[in-house]
């Protein structure tokens, strides 16, 4: 019997755009960029079980070979993709179609609805555990009403930030400080 294994899928490419277009409104710095280990430390402590984190990427012409060395060098699969329309999400997607006949967990690094369906099955699997990981407030709404999935939050839950980003949430009273305010 082999030891039950969490899947991270990781959409870089919606993770970027959602970091740059809707929370800074520019292209991030490289400081202001998701540290990928805490992301892949986040994964293993989470459910207590070892992690195949796969990093998806969309390449033209030439491979970014210092930040997929970089991945590589952290634990990750480094999978770039060629080709035309959202070479991503199908690559996603069908990772995540091949996943549901494994015994396996599935975390899911994206704020797409794109990927509703496979979430959906695979949440819909008994015994199966399946998360999504991102901002919240920009999650697509349909990814966040799927039965039985968990959510955690890249800054807070996965604190795969260095410094604190400038976001509007809304915050459970039980959770509120009002020194992070004044």
């Amino acid at each position: 019997m082999t030891e039950r294994t969490t899947y991270l899928l990781v959409d870089g490419e919606n993770i970027d755009a959602t970091l740059g277009v809707s929370v800074l409104g520019r292209r991030p710095h490289p400081e202001e960029r998701p540290r990928w280990n805490k992301l892949l430390h986040h994964a293993e402590t989470s459910w207590q079980q070892p992690v195949t984190a796969l990093f998806f990427l969309a390449v033209e012409d030439s491979l970014p070979s210092a930040f997929v060395q970089a991945l590589l060098a952290m634990g990750y699969k480094a999978v770039p993709l060629r080709g035309e329309g959202k070479i991503v999400d199908i690559a996603i997607q069908r990772t995540a179609e091949a996943l549901q006949s494994r015994e396996a967990d599935v975390m899911l690094v994206s704020h797409d609805k794109d990927f509703v369906p496979q979430m959906e099955d695979l949440a819909g699997t008994v015994d199966r555990r399946t998360a999504i990981i991102g901002f919240r407030e920009f999650m697509a709404a349909d990814l966040q009403e799927i039965p039985g999935i968990e959510f955690h939050d890249l800054e807070y839950d996965v604190a795969a930030f260095t410094s604190r980003l400038p976001r509007v949430r809304i915050i459970d009273i039980d959770e509120f400080d009002p020194l992070e305010f004044i």
